[in-house]
């Protein structure tokens, strides 16, 4: 069956149990294995809109070590995979299978259930029944006509893998989350170039995640391997290649057509009004997966690789984006040619240079285009729910392109951020591309 993102909590804590497994198909255990992945992300979804400290870098680093629990899951009992210990930063092998037959669902709830639980803690009671309601629900159905020695086995096989994966998580510097992500203390820069807040809100003074960059990175050698040349020199000068990229701004803003509108808001997402940049290219395969029926050993894999280039997306970005600590459009428009111009989307709460959604953008469809082409069409109806009309794309270089674009026509990035952020997303995608999972 189909749910609506915005019955999903609410049928998550409903009995029957409702999901996207029906009875027909519970026999078939290598369908309601990927049925257990697409479920548990689907919930995921729904988690980052209503936890409040998920914003999109913290989001990424949710998605990456949950997609590599489930595949370090399910290749902790097949030769056909690949460990992705070794090849991660610091990630060692996780426990190996006990003598005796395992059922590869219960293993992947089994990790999943532990994961999502304790990365998401600090949601609210909704998420927390949700989670808890998941757990029983699709553990029971995971468990319908297995032996229960094989469950139990199962089970403790996927909690195992998910507590060896939560406790390298644990030390890579991005495990807490305090003050929102806002520093308590913050000294401002005072060039005419530096940052300065976009929003009235008394904890937004201070710029988000400013440590971000530190964290440790999965598949990059180092936060700063993927770094981006200079934005353009700070100018004033109206002829300067600064003032015209802030020109560009504001004259594209002004003169948006109906379709550079709706490009705008469809790659807005917003932190706690959607699943978060990273949430949206995950969504795009779990649509990918229902459409063409993925293997959950392929489903698994590419949620993995994908959560590790947008989380490494991130660090790389964040790390740049305090680098250059460079103003926003709104604040240079504002200050140099028209004080009462507004973009269209709201400004986030740190510098500019360069896009983040263009950075991890660009990771995700570099990853993705390794796994499925060059020219691999899809539609994306992310945001369905919410009343946005779906949008198709020929291939995931020319979603990712949009994404990037759409920032300039939000009017919350210059240009110069915007394609800084794509190359940089290609050099961040690579590292992940790179890695093996299947043998």
């Amino acid at each position: 069956m189909h749910l609506r993102r915005r019955d999903f909590i609410a049928l998550s804590l409903s009995a029957p149990f409702a999901l996207s497994v029906s009875p027909a198909l519970a026999a078939d255990r290598a369908e309601l294995a990927r049925d257990v992945v697409v479920d548990w992300h689907r919930l995921i979804l729904e988690l980052v809109r209503h936890t409040a400290t998920y914003t999109p870098p913290v989001a990424s680093r949710a998605f990456a070590y949950i997609g590599v629990a489930a595949h370090e899951a399910l290749a902790s009992g097949n030769p056909a995979l690949v460990s992705l210990a070794g090849q991660l930063t610091d990630l060692t092998p996780p426990p190996a299978r006990a003598t005796g037959e395992h059922d590869e669902a219960c293993v992947l709830h089994g990790a999943l259930a532990k994961t999502v639980q304790a990365l998401f803690s600090n949601t609210g009671p909704t998420g927390q029944r949700a989670m808890g309601a998941m757990t029983d629900k699709l553990g029971a159905k995971a468990a319908e006509g297995i032996a229960d020695e094989v469950v139990a086995r199962s089970m403790a096989q996927g909690e195992a893998v998910a507590a060896h994966i939560l406790a390298w998580a644990e030390v890579d510097g991005g495990a807490v989350i305090d003050n929102m992500g806002f520093p308590r203390e913050y000294t401002a820069g005072t060039d005419p170039q530096d940052w300065v807040p976009t929003s009235l809100v008394r904890q937004q003074q201070a710029p988000l995640l400013p440590y971000w960059g530190s964290v440790r990175p999965l598949a990059m050698p180092s936060g700063t391997a993927c770094g981006i040349p200079a934005p353009p020199e700070y100018s004033e000068d109206p002829a300067s290649a600064f003032f015209l990229a802030a020109k560009e701004v504001y004259d594209t803003v002004k003169g948006l057509t109906d379709e550079q509108k709706a490009v705008a808001r469809f790659w807005s997402d917003d932190p706690m009004l959607s699943p978060t940049p990273p949430g949206h290219w995950i969504s795009i395969v779990l649509q990918i997966a229902k459409r063409d029926g993925m293997p959950v050993e392929k489903l698994a894999s590419t949620l993995a690789l994908l959560g590790v280039a947008v989380a490494d997306g991130f660090i790389a970005c964040w790390a740049s984006k305090y680098e250059f600590n460079l103003l926003r459009p709104v604040t240079y428009i504002k200050r140099l040619i028209d004080p009462k111009w507004e973009s269209l989307l709201n400004t986030p709460p740190f510098p500019e240079y360069p896009s983040g959604h263009s950075t991890q953008s660009g990771a995700a469809a570099e990853v993705l285009t390794a796994i499925f082409g060059e020219d691999f069409a899809f539609e994306d109806a992310t945001h369905a729910d919410d009343g946005i009309k779906g949008r198709s794309f020929a291939s995931f270089w020319a979603a990712a392109e949009e994404a990037a674009i759409s920032r300039l026509y939000g009017g919350i990035h210059y240009r110069f951020g915007v394609e800084a952020g794509v190359e940089q997303g290609r050099c961040v995608g690579a590292y992940a591309a790179k890695l093996r999972t299947f043998a």
